[in-house]
């Protein structure tokens, strides 16, 4: 599904080394936090995966697909195959919450019933269908940051690459959205999530990549946060409710 081998990406306006022989392999169905300070990597990853950056040597492979050095043109098509989702949301502010979400589709050039139905579906997923003629404006954080992942969603990707979604949200709401991505992990997505967010990664206890000074430190299938911390208790949330 994602595979990187000796992946390094240097800045050559400043010297910075961002990542460092960089080797990693993720398979179809995963949830993976990408874990680390700011400046560790872990956004520059994000970036290649998604060819917002280009590596300077190693190779990339995305959906079966070598994309280590794409043509410009080939770009837009490896970007249709993903689902990405910022902190920032990213919206279209004169656009309604349908439009948002159907835009994915336009682009595409999807036929105009299965547009509907498809749009129609996601938002149903992430319990927005009542606010379908809002504008982001009119929305909290959290029913903003949904419409993003309905966004991301809509054109039924194999991969969901997700760059702190929780960053901007209080603590109950990062667990609404963090049950979306749960339930579209549970219906076979794979999930590629950097975050800051201690609580949600020790809690969730799912793959976990810590990255730190380029490099990976750190590759657990049921990890936590940060290292050499104790286990922490089976969880069971109001808000986030699941079994481990």
């Amino acid at each position: 599904m994602i595979h990187l081998k000796d992946v390094t990406k240097l800045y050559k306006s400043n010297g910075v080394v961002a990542l460092d022989k960089v080797t990693l392999d993720i398979e179809r169905g995963e949830f993976v936090f990408i874990v680390g300070t700011s400046g560790s990597g872990k956004s520059t990853l994000m970036k290649l995966l998604m060819h917002e950056e280009v590596a300077t040597s190693g190779s990339i492979i995305v959906n079966g697909k070598d994309v280590t050095h794409l043509k410009q043109k080939e770009v837009p098509y490896l970007r249709r195959s993903l689902g990405v989702i910022f902190q920032d949301y990213r919206l279209l502010e004169d656009k309604t919450v349908y439009e948002n979400v159907a835009f994915a589709m336009q682009v595409i050039e999807a036929p105009r019933r299965i547009m509907q139905r498809s749009v129609n579906t996601v938002l149903d997923i992430v319990g927005l269908r009542d606010k379908f003629k809002s504008f982001p404006a009119q929305l909290s954080g959290g029913e903003q940051q949904r419409v993003a992942i309905a966004r991301a969603i809509v054109n039924d990707p194999r991969i969901v690459i997700a760059d702190e979604p929780t960053g901007n949200l209080d603590p109950e709401t990062s667990w609404d959205i963090m049950d979306i991505f749960q339930r579209i992990n549970a219906a076979g997505t794979t999930i590629v999530m950097a975050t800051h967010d201690k609580t949600i990664v020790d809690q969730m206890q799912r793959r976990v990549i810590a990255i730190e000074g380029g490099k990976i430190t750190r590759d657990e299938a049921r990890g936590v946060y940060s290292e050499n911390q104790p286990e922490p208790p089976t969880p069971y949330n109001k808000f986030f409710p699941f079994k481990r």
